[in-house]
């Protein structure tokens, strides 16, 4: 947001030096970004001088130039060549010097320089309006008033204004400081705390009133939650043409383009006071009356830069008996606005519902100086004042007289902020105690009243436009920024605390994890909260009741909060993979939200995303693909670093995962994973296998603390490794295999393995061979072969009796 010092200066009469106010001003919370210069003039006309043409002779070898002598006020005369039609002798002219520095109307800079035009040497510059910034008039040279003295500096003859403009990293709650009156009464209250004592100064309504009640037009307001406040006054007999300078170097300083008188009034009360006005003409509101409701859906409406948009049900419309005249709050129409023709006015002041206007301009994709302000909530008492200011204005600079009566629809007055201040609160939020009567003071300066005073605290009254000051611990930050961050002493001793804190903290688990999949290749990634409720659709598992709506969504796509990591993560792997990443391992440690009958809920989950090859291209190694079954090491490995490894094993029957396993330990669920289903895959536009893991880790937390950790001494014998090649049918598992063997001998067989697969030729229909290695040991003795024999004619015997195995 930009600041005009000269305007400033306006409200508050300080001589500082622009980068002292500054300073103050970021301290007060509104950082100042930058400080730059502005100049009514481009260049503020340094180098041109007032001269006299003493002859004007015809070019000897030019048809359309002439050769003058100009009389600058130094010894001798300059010798100029000229091309304006219009130079004659005995006139009064600006004469730019050599080495003076002219500007384009486009802002490019070009400096004088002595030369030869067509053989005749040339001195200087006999200057046209445009050429020095003041018109654009470029038909010949600017003559000057007969009795300018010559050798007066232009820049004393024309008005230069020059000024520094504050560029301010406004904060989004510091909705009071969104004009040129809210930072100076800002500055004021920091003024006041280095005792500087300065009148804030407003400008006077006094003089408004009622020529004549020649132009009434009626308001009616259909929403009044949606226009707590909307005041209105005509004008009429103005005159629509370009703003004094003054008013145009106001509006240019702060980066704004003059329009005319009328429509520059109303952007310079909405900078000077923070309230966004509109004008209407007059002529074209049928009906002579203002409705303020909201249109059926679809409604087209062209705004002021031509674009047809279609409104929606919400959005607040400024009409008249037959049709939409202006977005409220945001934009205006084509067809309503001031133009040169414009004789009389409607002029608008209102207050509207900072949310309506806030979802309005997000929904047309349009941010106006209006709608920044409305949507962050202006001062809806200042609504009246603000009209009579620009009223006023206007008819000074365009003339007129005020033709109706001033309507203010305000049914439900806003009420201010009532708040309660603990001392004790104050002295423990800033860390030392700040005198009584200076807090006093400094509410005071920001316009907060004090009600009542006791030994414990304070009782305060907050005016409404101060919507960011609702708390104990608002008026404590306000105390504290105007009192001064740089005024609190910080302590010489410094003090630490040690905690105890058990090492199954959810965030040392996280990063004993975060290490291990990190260790394995994987990236983290931190996905976005808020998704669309589109998303629904693509599972059944997931309830449109259960979602936890936004009741200020930033768009349609970011409305609901996320029910599953699944989708925003699938976002991620889409946008990777359109940028040619085709392998990735991703995974996600974040929240997923339920909106119950009875409760809302948040879980906190881990979730792991795998596509494409599992190692990069090397030359001495084969290419391998990432499938189920390298998730299944993944999702072992991860358990068994958790102490989670004796889980059971269910399958998954949901329309997410083509092919998916459950894990869980008793009746609590630990992990969900598998293959996504490929028409959830299509929605993201990802033609490639995807395998995703959803870790429920609430419960993994829960469970890892009751895990007890047992110690044993390294076995000193060793262990035997003995081979079967098993025929089986073809739906058995291997997991019924290590099943079986595990139950056949429970204290020696340390391990089962499954080293080869083949089905195919050779082999019986409905057949396939597995190839499983035990191991075997005995922890106290060397086993001896008829031991061995012994284990594995008993498996043998196991799986062909329960299994229908044969040896190959």
């Amino acid at each position: 947001m930009k600041i005009s010092y000269n305007w400033l200066q306006q409200f508050l009469k300080i001589d500082w030096p622009a980068e002292q106010t500054g300073e103050l001003l970021t301290d007060l919370g509104l950082e100042i970004e930058g400080i730059e210069s502005f100049q009514s003039i481009k260049g503020g006309l340094q180098g041109i001088v007032v001269g006299e043409v003493l002859t004007c002779e015809q070019h000897p070898n030019a048809d359309r130039l002439k050769v003058t002598t100009v009389n600058i006020g130094n010894d001798s005369p300059l010798q100029i060549v000229c091309g304006a039609p219009n130079v004659a002798k005995g006139q009064k002219v600006p004469v730019a010097t050599i080495g003076t520095t002219l500007y384009t109307p486009e802002g490019e800079a070009w400096k004088i320089k002595k030369g030869k035009i067509r053989g005749e040497e040339s001195h200087g510059m006999i200057c046209a309006e445009d050429e020095l910034g003041l018109g654009a008039s470029h038909d010949g040279i600017m003559v000057l008033e007969p009795d300018t003295k010559v050798g007066t500096l232009a820049s004393d003859l024309f008005d230069v204004e020059n000024d520094q403009v504050f560029e301010i990293g406004l904060t989004p709650n510091r909705a009071d400081a969104m004009s040129h009156f809210g930072v100076a009464r800002d500055l004021k209250a920091g003024l006041l705390q280095k005792e500087i004592n300065t009148e804030l100064i407003t400008p006077s309504v006094s003089a408004f009133h009622v020529e004549n009640r020649t132009l009434k037009i009626d308001i009616d307001v259909k929403d009044k939650t949606l226009a707590p406040r909307y005041c209105g006054v005509t004008i009429s007999g103005l005159k629509v043409e370009d703003s004094p300078l003054w008013l145009q170097n106001r509006l240019k300083a702060i980066g704004l383009a003059p329009k005319n008188n009328v429509v520059d009034v109303t952007n310079y009360v909405l900078h000077e006071l923070g309230q966004p006005l509109h004008a209407f003409d007059a002529t074209k509101i049928t009906g002579n009356k203002v409705i303020v409701k909201t249109l059926p859906k679809g409604t087209k409406f062209t705004t002021l830069d031509e674009v047809e948009r279609e409104l929606h049900e919400e959005d607040l419309m400024i009409c008249d008996a037959e049709k939409p005249m202006c977005i409220a709050g945001v934009f205006g129409g084509i067809d309503s606005g001031v133009t040169e023709s414009t004789t009389s006015i409607f002029l608008e002041s209102a207050y509207f519902n900072p949310v309506s206007i806030r979802k309005t301009a997000k929904r047309h994709a349009m941010n106006t100086d209006a709608s920044f302000r409305f949507e962050r909530g202006i001062d809806p008492n200042i609504t009246e004042y603000a009209l009579k200011r620009a009223a006023l204005l206007i008819q000074e600079i365009a003339g007129g007289d005020i033709t109706s009566d001033l309507l203010d629809f305000y049914p439900n007055k806003i009420e201010d902020f009532q708040v309660r201040m603990s001392f004790d609160s104050a002295k423990k939020l800033i860390g030392e105690e700040i005198p009584k009567e200076t807090i006093k003071s400094i509410l005071t300066s920001l316009d907060i009243k004090v009600n009542n005073v006791t030994e414990a605290g304070l009782g305060l009254t907050v005016p409404a436009y101060r919507n960011d000051v609702q708390r104990e611990a608002d008026i404590i930050e306000e105390i504290l920024r105007v009192y001064g961050y740089n005024n609190i002493k910080t302590t010489e001793k410094l003090n630490a605390s040690i905690s105890n804190t058990s090492k199954f903290e959810d965030y040392k688990l996280q990063n004993v994890i975060g290490n291990q999949l990190t260790s394995q290749g994987f990236f983290e990634m931190l996905s976005n909260s808020l998704t669309t409720p589109k998303y629904i659709e693509l599972s059944e598992q997931l309830k449109d009741e259960h979602n936890v709506e936004m009741l200020n969504p930033l768009s349609n796509d970011l409305s609901v909060m996320r029910q599953s990591l699944l989708f925003s993560g699938l976002e991620a792997v889409s946008y990777n993979i359109n940028r040619k990443r085709d392998n990735l391992k991703l995974y996600e440690f974040g929240k997923t939200y339920h909106n119950y009958k009875d409760s809302r809920e948040e879980y906190k989950r881990l979730s792991i995303f795998l596509t494409g090859n599992k190692n990069s291209l090397r030359w001495n190694a084969p290419i391998q693909k990432s499938d189920f079954f390298y998730l299944k090491g993944i999702v072992n490995s991860t358990l068994e670093r958790l102490g989670l490894d004796k889980h059971q094993v269910s399958p998954i029957k949901n329309d997410v995962f083509s092919e998916g396993i459950s894990l869980s330990l008793g009746k609590t669920k630990l992990v969900d994973f598998g293959i996504i289903n490929k028409k959830v895959l299509k929605h993201f536009g990802i033609s490639q296998e995807v395998l995703f893991a959803e870790f429920n880790w609430d419960n993994i937390i829960d469970l890892v603390q009751h895990q007890d950790i047992k110690f044993k001494d390294i076995p000193k014998y060793p262990e035997v490794r003995r081979d079967f090649a098993l025929l089986l049918d073809e739906n058995i598992k291997f997991e019924d295999i290590d099943k079986i063997a595990m139950q056949t001998e429970k204290h020696l067989l340390k391990d089962v393995d499954l080293f080869d697969v083949y089905q195919g030729k050779n082999l019986p229909k409905g057949k396939k061979s597995y190839a499983v290695s035990f191991t075997i040991q005995d922890e106290k003795k060397t086993l001896t072969d008829k031991q061995i024999d012994k284990i594995m004619n008993k498996l043998q015997a196991n799986f062909e009796k329960q299994l229908g195995a044969e040896l190959r």
